[in-house]
C-alpha cells in the first residue's frame, strides 16, 4: 500500500494542517492500496493565497514563456505516461491498456490541443477604428475534478488555465487522487512558478465547499454529478463568481433501419467502454421498429463478447465499477429496471461467476424500455444499455429531448440529409454520426442539466477569460 502523499501548495510538497487520513480503495480489490490526506480549511485558504500571491507575476508573464513551460509540461507528461497509467487503473479500475491508451493517453492529447490553440490565440482584437476588445485572466481557479476520467479533466482545466495567465486551486477526487499526485509531481518538474499550480486533497463536503465558497477565488471549474453542479453553484452565489459546470448525461443513439449493420454493436461496446462510467456513453439505444428484433439480437451478442477481467490483465475487457457505493447503486437501479417490467436480455443483478471480490458489474441490457422508467431517465453510470424502439423520425427525436440532460446524442444513418436534419435537432452540445468522433480539438459540453461552458481547443482558453473593451485606443 503506498504511503500518505502530501498537498502541492506554493511550489512545495506540504504535510496537511492537521491529521484527516482517508484511505483510497482499489475497486478490484476492494482493498486500500494508498492513503492520502483530507485537507481542511486551513489548507484551502493556504493554497488559495499562493495562487492569488502568484497571480499577478504569472498573469503578467510573456505569451511565449507560459507557452515553453506548457510546451515543458507535455514532454513531462510523456515521460510519466506509464506511471500515469498505473495509477489510474489502480485507484479507479480502468483496465491497463484502457488507462495507457486512453485514460493516461487523454492528457497528453489534450495538452497538445491546447498548445496548439494556444500558439495562435490572439489576446488583443480591434473592434473599429479605435476600439480594442482585450483578453485578460479570470484569476484565481478553484477545480474540481471526478473520477471516472481524471487526466482527460484535470488537463481540460488546468492547462487552459495556466496558459492564459490564471492561477490554480486543483482539488481531485477522493475516489481517485494518486494520478493528481502523479500529475503534480509533473508540473513541479516541468518548472513553474511557485503558486502557480496548487493541488489540496479533500472530499465535496470539505474542500470542495471551500473552494466554491472562498471570496479569492475568481472562478470555479467542475466536472461531476448534476446534484453535486447545483450544490457549487449555490454555494458560489455568494461570492457571484464564474462557475462552469460539465455534468451528466443520458445519451440517446438513434438506430435507423438504414443504419450500418456494425451500428447496434458499436453502440453497445461504446456504452460499456470504461465500464459505462462516462458522461458521454449513449445509454439510450433507440431502435426504429422495423430493425428492432435483429438489434436486440445483435445487442444481447455484443454484452456476450465483452469480457470483464481483472484490470492489471492486458486486453479489451472491462473492469470494476470505482467503487462499493457506486456497485450499489448500479445494483438497485438494475433491479428498478426489473421492477419497472424491463426485459432484462443480458446481464443483471450479481457480480459475474469468478470476480466476487471487487466491484464487478455484469454487462447489463434491458430492452423493451419506455422512456418513462428510472432506467431510461436516470444515469446509472455503469455498463448498463436500454432499449427503446420507435416509427418515426419525428418520435426518435422527441424521445431523444425528453430527458432533463443534453451531453451527447448519437445518430446512426447512412442517409447523409437525415442525419443533418435529425442532428440539427437533437438538444445536445455534441452529436456523433455513424460512430465518428471528433478529428481534433472541439468543444466538449452540454445542454440543460449537462452543465454549461465548453472545454477543448479555444472555447477551452475563453473560459478562462474576461473580455474588456477600450475606447478611444490609439495603438
Amino acid at each position: 500500500m503506498l504511503q500518505k502523499r502530501d498537498f502541492y501548495i506554493n511550489g512545495a510538497w506540504v504535510a496537511p494542517s492537521q491529521v484527516n487520513d482517508c484511505e483510497v480503495i482499489n475497486p478490484a480489490t476492494a482493498e486500500a492500496c494508498a492513503v492520502i490526506s483530507l485537507g481542511s480549511q486551513a489548507d484551502t485558504d493556504a493554497a488559495v493565497a499562493a495562487a492569488r500571491q502568484a497571480f499577478n507575476s504569472w498573469s503578467e508573464t510573456p505569451k511565449e514563456e507560459r507557452l515553453n513551460l506548457i510546451k515543458a509540461l507535455l514532454r513531462e507528461y510523456e515521460k510519466r505516461n506509464d506511471d500515469m497509467a498505473a495509477a489510474i487503473s489502480m485507484e479507479m479500475g480502468a483496465p491497463i491498456d484502457l488507462a495507457t491508451r486512453a485514460q493516461a493517453g487523454s492528457g497528453s492529447s489534450h495538452i497538445e490541443g491546447f498548445i496548439e490553440a494556444f500558439e495562435s490565440f490572439e489576446f488583443e482584437k480591434s473592434l473599429g477604428s479605435n476600439e480594442q476588445l482585450i483578453h485578460e485572466p479570470i484569476g484565481v481557479c478553484g477545480m474540481i475534478t471526478p473520477w471516472n476520467w481524471p487526466m482527460n479533466q484535470v488537463t481540460l482545466k488546468v492547462i487552459p488555465a495556466l496558459a492564459v495567465g490564471c492561477t490554480v486551486v486543483l482539488k481531485p477526487s477522493e475516489v481517485a487522487p494518486l494520478s493528481s499526485i502523479v500529475f503534480a509531481e509533473i508540473v513541479d518538474a516541468a518548472g513553474f512558478p511557485a503558486g502557480v499550480f496548487n493541488m489540496v486533497n479533500g472530499d465535496g463536503v470539505g474542500v470542495g465547499s471551500q473552494l466554491s465558497s472562498h471570496p479569492d477565488v475568481d472562478m470555479l471549474s467542475f466536472t461531476g454529478s448534476t446534484r453535486a453542479g447545483a450544490l457549487i453553484s449555490k454555494a458560489a452565489a455568494d461570492t457571484v463568481k464564474r462557475v462552469t459546470l460539465e455534468l451528466g448525461g443520458k445519451g440517446a443513439n438513434i438506430v435507423f433501419a438504414d443504419a450500418d449493420d456494425k451500428a447496434v454493436k458499436r453502440g453497445t461496446f461504446h456504452c460499456f467502454n470504461n465500464t459505462g462510467q462516462s458522461c458521454n456513453a449513449p445509454t439510450r439505444m433507440l431502435v426504429e421498429r422495423s430493425v428492432y428484433d435483429q438489434a436486440v439480437a445483435d445487442a444481447i451478442a455484443a454484452a456476450g463478447a465483452t469480457e470483464i477481467a481483472d484490470p492489471t490483465l492486458a486486453g479489451k475487457h472491462i473492469g470494476p465499477v470505482v467503487s462499493e457505493m457506486q456497485y450499489n447503486k448500479i445494483q438497485e437501479l438494475i433491479q428498478v429496471g426489473i421492477d419497472e417490467g424491463a426485459r432484462l436480455i443480458a446481464g443483471g443483478t450479481g457480480k459475474p461467476e469468478g470476480l466476487e471480490q471487487g466491484y464487478f458489474v455484469k454487462p447489463t441490457i434491458f430492452a423493451d424500455v419506455n422512456n418513462e422508467m428510472r432506467i431510461a431517465r436516470e444515469e446509472v453510470f455503469g455498463p448498463v444499455l436500454t432499449m427503446i424502439p420507435f416509427d418515426t423520425e419525428e418520435e426518435a427525436i422527441r424521445i431523444a429531448n425528453d430527458t432533463d440532460y443534453g451531453l451527447t446524442n448519437y445518430v446512426q444513418t447512412q442517409d447523409p440529409e437525415k442525419a443533418k436534419r435529425v442532428a440539427r435537432k437533437l438538444r445536445s452540445g455534441m452529436v456523433r454520426v455513424n460512430g465518428i468522433d471528433s478529428a481534433g480539438a472541439s468543444p466538449f459540453g452540454g445542454y440543460k442539466q449537462s452543465g454549461n461552458g465548453r472545454e477543448g481547443g479555444i472555447w477551452g482558453l475563453e473560459d478562462f477569460l474576461e473580455i474588456k473593451h477600450i475606447t478611444d485606443w490609439q495603438g
